[in-house]
């Protein structure tokens, strides 16, 4: 009797799981497209590296495409992007639950990279690339390759990263919340 009751409950766990499994599959498919923090992330990284491209060409004159996909300058689009996604994460799943505790712990540790390691890193690379700039042409290092400078964002940078990445994804909550009324 054991066998019967173990094996039928064996079959109604795997029952179990593979609805759980197929719901779960149908779910995400669909929900990748409706997926507002993630949509909110994105939106406010494309709207950061749009500000860099324009601000370069009316302070330079110039059309620099390497400012849509480059890091540094203004505003952080790192800092636009993972504020977006906790603020969203936040709206959408609550301010309470793990998933925002993980976004926000994502959003404290990228910021204090962009304004902390990440800048110190491109005022080394200033100095090293004066230093060899200055070596007489006959050393081997003389004609190597300059290190980017535009590494890392002042406080500044980063804090108008955040709010922008706030505001996007305000914006994208109250459209999710206007949709669904």
């Amino acid at each position: 009797m054991e066998d019967v009751a173990g094996s039928s409950g064996s079959m109604m766990r795997d029952a179990a799981s593979t609805t759980t499994t197929s719901s779960l599959s149908s779910y995400s498919s669909t929900s990748f497209f409706t997926n507002y923090p993630l949509f909110s992330a994105l939106i406010a990284f494309a709207i950061a590296q749009s500000i860099k491209f324009f601000t370069t060409w009316y302070k330079e004159r110039r059309w620099d495409l390497k400012q849509l996909i480059g890091s540094g300058g203004m505003p952080s689009s790192h800092s636009a992007t993972v504020t977006a996604l906790a603020a969203a994460v936040g709206f959408h799943d609550g301010f309470g639950g793990s998933p925002f505790a993980t976004a926000l712990v994502l959003a404290c540790v990228v910021m204090y990279d962009a304004f902390g390691v990440r800048l110190h890193a491109g005022r080394q690379a200033e100095v090293l690339n004066q230093i060899v700039y200055e070596l007489p042409a006959e050393h081997p290092l003389a004609e190597s390759r300059p290190l980017r400078e535009l590494l890392g964002h002042t406080p500044t940078q980063v804090i108008a990263g955040s709010f922008l990445g706030l505001v996007t994804a305000i914006v994208g909550h109250f459209i999710v919340a206007s949709g669904t009324a």
